[in-house]
């Protein structure tokens, strides 16, 4: 589980403010951005906490509410793919 999480969370981060990230455009490129508290020293450990308590599942993937806002823990929830395309 915390190895998947670790996948999730350095590809928020990499689609978000690595310009050669082949998802960068559609994220990063158009202002989106991801909140200080998963970015920062304990940035991993937070999102972990913020996942474990949020009702994440190895079958869910990460979803922002709004899809024009940023990776932040009052607008990501945890969703299936069907939910997610809808």
């Amino acid at each position: 589980m915390r190895d998947r999480l670790d996948i999730i969370h350095s590809n928020i981060i990499q689609r978000c403010t690595n310009p050669r990230n082949p998802a960068y455009e559609r994220y990063g490129g158009r202002g989106i951005t991801v909140c200080e508290e998963w970015t920062g020293t304990q940035g991993f450990f937070n999102f972990l906490s913020w996942a474990l308590n949020n009702g994440y599942s190895d079958n869910l993937t990460i979803d922002r509410i709004n899809n024009d806002g940023d990776y932040e823990p009052s607008n990501c929830r945890w969703s299936t793919q069907k939910e997610q395309q809808n």
